[in-house]
């Protein structure tokens, strides 16, 4: 473990939620942008990000490829409910369960955000072929996918700012969600 990976991971997180927060302000939810991902500093989710750091890919990702899992994802699902994995219950006929509003637009400015602070300011006009991609891998309910999908393909075409509103956003969650 490099002494250097405490400092440039660190960084790293701070620059996501910073641009989380922003995106949740623009939607309407900055409370929501502040509180975004604390638990990436707690001893579960820090010392393992630390050791897989890389700074190209997610450690959690780097992790699993080396061990087939990763106690900081098991922990950070868990503790963060704008992950639609949060919203899964296998004891259920349907599994995934709606998310609420809040949480719904969060992940769409986290996922954002994770794009943009990984792959530069112009990812977002490639965030609904990666959605596209990762719908395969994850289990969300349907109509939050159909947010989802509708809300990136949005960005993809209209850009950020165009379609990152209070209202629009709220708009299209209710299309499918209410």
């Amino acid at each position: 473990m490099k002494a250097s990976n405490i400092y440039k991971h660190i960084k790293l997180v701070l620059k996501h939620k910073y641009v989380v927060f922003k995106l949740c302000c623009k939607v309407g939810i900055p409370w929501r942008g502040f509180m975004h991902d604390w638990s990436k500093f707690s001893p579960e989710e820090f010392w393992e990000s630390i050791k897989y750091y890389d700074g190209h890919k997610s450690p959690i990702i780097v992790c699993k490829a080396k061990n087939g899992y990763s106690k900081a994802w098991l922990h950070h699902k868990g503790k963060n409910k704008h992950h639609p994995e949060y919203w899964t219950d296998y004891s259920l006929p349907g599994k995934a369960i709606i998310m609420p509003y809040k949480y719904a637009a969060e992940m769409v400015c986290d996922k954002l955000a994770a794009g943009i602070v990984y792959n530069g300011n112009d990812w977002p006009k490639e965030q609904i072929n990666y959605y596209m991609k990762e719908r395969e891998k994850i289990l969300v309910h349907p109509q939050i996918d159909k947010f989802l999908i509708e809300i990136f393909t949005k960005v993809s075409k209209d850009g950020l700012d165009k379609t990152l509103t209070k209202e629009n956003i709220k708009k299209i969650y209710k299309k499918y969600c209410d």
